[in-house]
């Protein structure tokens, strides 16, 4: 049995413990407002993106010299997974469930003959990828010299991307991260990315005749790289909201918990003391009968 020094101490480092957990919870609700009026506001321009974008991809459809990144390389045996995690832990189950449903896509593209590599952005979930694949890691982007990942880092990654693919490294490519709903729900997202997917779906139709110029090859050679930036962009402002949402529920639950484990460790605390006081009385009454 703790004696009352060890549960003392004991307390007073759950209740340091607790301190921190909720300064953190506080810090990331005030930067989770941040990340989610980034993250919405980014939303609508990617959909109007993709609108046109599909618009366009349905007046090129069965052309001749139509742009790589819609038509893709004719073949679906080298895919690449690009896999956005962050630099922080302390987000509960936020990394890990991003990985998890990369390895899940890796595993059944195995299966199926293809081959696998993949692309890492973030040092969080490494070590796993590395444990499970570790002779598939292609590239990795570090973040860490960045406050928050922005438009910057999504265009270097954009650029890494396209060389790669314009050199052969790839034929698909696909990208995972965690879509913000709400502070106590992300979603694990795969998204294909290379070549653009058929978008025509989110297209309203229209009977209205609409002349290009210059014409749609050329149109969609100038957008389909800033289309996939704004993909990036996007995954990794959802990112960053899903990480802040993940961390302020995870530190609100340890707070709690310590809260908990500070009552448990009072109960029995106060007990062990009680039956101390008890002991010395009984002690001092039998020392007096005695005399």
């Amino acid at each position: 049995m703790a004696s009352l020094k060890e549960l003392k101490g004991r307390i007073n480092s759950v209740k340091s413990t607790q301190k921190i957990t909720k300064a953190k919870q506080m810090v990331a609700a005030a930067k989770l407002r941040k990340a989610q009026a980034a993250a919405e506001a980014a939303r609508p321009y990617a959909q109007r993106l993709g609108a046109v974008m599909a618009s366009l991809a349905s007046h090129v459809a069965g052309r001749d010299g139509s742009p790589k990144l819609l038509s893709g390389t004719g073949k679906a045996q080298k895919h690449l997974l690009v896999v956005a995690n962050s630099d922080k832990g302390l987000a509960g189950a936020f990394n890990s469930n991003i990985v998890r449903s990369a390895l899940a896509k890796a595993s059944e593209l195995r299966a199926q003959g293809k081959d696998v590599e993949f692309y890492l952005v973030g040092r969080k979930g490494r070590a796993t990828i590395r444990r499970a694949w570790p002779n598939n890691i292609g590239r990795m982007f570090d973040t860490t010299d960045v406050r928050e990942p922005g438009f910057a880092e999504a265009e270097r990654i954009a650029d890494e991307l396209l060389e790669m693919f314009e050199a052969g490294k790839f034929d698909v490519a696909h990208l995972f991260f965690s879509r913000f709903k709400s502070a106590l729900t992300q979603d694990p997202t795969c998204l294909q990315i290379i070549p653009v997917p058929a978008l025509a779906e989110s297209v309203v139709a229209s009977d209205a005749a609409v002349e290009y110029e210059p014409d749609e090859e050329e149109i969609l050679a100038e957008l389909l790289p800033r289309y996939l930036k704004t993909q990036l962009f996007g995954a990794l402002l959802e990112n960053q909201a899903s990480e802040q949402g993940a961390s302020m529920t995870a530190m609100d639950n340890a707070t709690r918990n310590a809260g908990d484990l500070i009552n448990k460790l009072t109960v029995q605390y106060n007990r062990s003391r009680q039956a101390a006081i008890t002991t010395e009385l009984i002690e001092i009454i039998a020392g007096a009968e005695a005399l």
